[in-house]
C-alpha cells in the first residue's frame, strides 16, 4: 500500500505524462481506488467500450484485464493500447475457444452466437454480435435468430432467458467472483443490513438473483444508488465499485454481498505500473488484422444497439 504523499506525488506524474504522450486512461470499477482517481474515465465494460472508440487522444492506458484492452485496440487499431499489468488476466474468458465456437456452429446452424465482451478477440472473431450485462437482453432481442448460443457466462445466459422467448443456448462459463456468492450470504447480509436494498449482478447465480431486490450492471449499480431514496445498499458484485459509489452518491452506504469476492487479476494494476507504461508505452497490446476485422463487426454490432 503506497503512502498517501506519495499517491498524490505519482498521480500529478501520471497527470503530467498523460497529457504529454496524448494519453487517456480508462479504469473499470473493479480497479484498485487510486487507480481510479487517477483514470480519465471509470466505468463498466460497456461504457468503457465506447470509450475506447470515441476517444481521440493517440494512446489508451487500459487499467482492466486484458479483453477489455484488446477490445480497445479491435475498435482503435490506429492507437496504441497499453495494459500496464500484462498478466491481468479473466479467467472466464479463458473458458472458451474459437474452436470450441466453431464446433458450437456446427452442431446449431441456425443459432446466432452472442459472445459476451469478457471474451478473447478470437471468440468475438466466430460471433455474431457482442454484448455486456447493461445490454445482453437488448442485444438478443435485436436478432432474428430465435436460437441464440450466449457464452461463456451461463448465469447472465439463464438470467436473459427470463426475459425473452428465444430459446437461450449457455454456455457453461462463468465468473469465479460472482458464482461464488451464494444464498448463505445473502442471509448474512440481509441479517447483518435489514435496511439496506440488495443489488446484484447478473453474473450471480440464480439462488441470488432469485433473492435480489434489483438486478444491475456494475454501473447500473451506481445509478441506482446515487438516484434513490434508500441510503443503505448491499452489493453483490465485486467490492472495488464501493469506492465508485461513495465518491458519486453522497450520503449512501454500500456493503459488500461477500468480503470474499475480489477479483485478483482487476487488482494487479498499480500506480507505478501504470506510470511505467506511460514512460515507455508498454506493454503494448496488438490484436492481429485477421482477428481484429472479424471481432470488429461483432462488437460495432453491439454499439450501434
Amino acid at each position: 500500500m503506497l503512502q498517501r504523499d506519495m499517491v498524490s506525488d505519482i498521480s500529478v506524474k501520471i497527470r503530467t505524462l498523460a497529457e504529454e504522450k496524448n494519453a487517456v486512461i480508462l479504469a473499470h470499477n473493479y480497479q484498485i481506488p487510486e487507480v481510479q482517481d487517477v483514470a480519465d474515465i471509470v466505468g463498466d465494460s460497456l461504457e468503457l467500450a465506447r470509450a475506447a472508440a470515441e476517444r481521440r487522444e493517440g494512446v489508451i492506458v487500459f487499467c482492466g484485464v486484458d479483453f477489455m484492452a484488446e477490445t480497445a485496440a479491435i475498435l482503435s487499431p490506429e492507437k496504441i493500447v497499453l495494459l500496464p499489468a500484462p498478466d491481468a488476466h479473466c479467467p472466464m474468458a479463458g473458458m472458451i475457444t474459437g474452436g470450441e465456437v466453431r464446433t458450437l456452429r456446427e452442431r446449431f446452424p441456425d443459432a446466432a452466437v452472442v459472445a459476451y465482451v469478457n471474451t478473447t478477440a478470437e471468440v468475438k472473431a466466430e460471433s455474431d454480435i457482442c454484448c455486456t450485462s447493461a445490454n445482453a437482453l437488448k442485444v438478443v432481442e435485436s436478432l432474428d435468430e430465435t436460437q441464440v448460443i450466449m457464452l461463456p457466462d451461463r448465469n447472465l445466459a439463464r438470467y436473459i432467458a427470463r426475459f425473452t422467448t428465444k430459446e437461450i443456448l449457455p454456455w457453461e462459463g462463468y465468473c469465479y467472483v460472482h458464482d461464488r456468492m451464494n444464498s448463505e450470504d445473502v442471509r448474512r447480509a440481509r441479517a447483518d443490513h435489514p435496511d439496506a436494498e440488495l443489488l446484484v449482478h447478473p453474473e450471480c447465480r440464480p439462488e441470488v438473483i432469485d433473492a435480489a431486490d434489483f438486478v444491475f450492471s456494475t454501473s447500473g449499480m451506481v445509478r441506482h444508488i446515487c438516484t434513490s431514496d434508500r441510503s443503505e445498499f448491499i452489493i453483490g458484485t465485486e467490492p472495488g465499485i464501493i469506492h465508485q459509489i461513495e465518491k458519486r452518491c453522497s450520503g449512501k452506504k454500500a456493503y459488500p454481498l461477500s468480503s470474499e469476492a475480489i477479483c485478483v487479476n482487476m487488482k494487479k494494476t498499480g500506480l507505478k505500473k501504470v506510470i511505467r507504461s506511460l514512460e515507455s508505452l508498454t506493454p503494448r497490446v496488438i490484436v492481429p488484422d485477421e482477428v481484429a476485422v472479424r471481432a470488429r463487426v461483432a462488437i460495432e454490432r453491439m454499439l450501434h444497439i
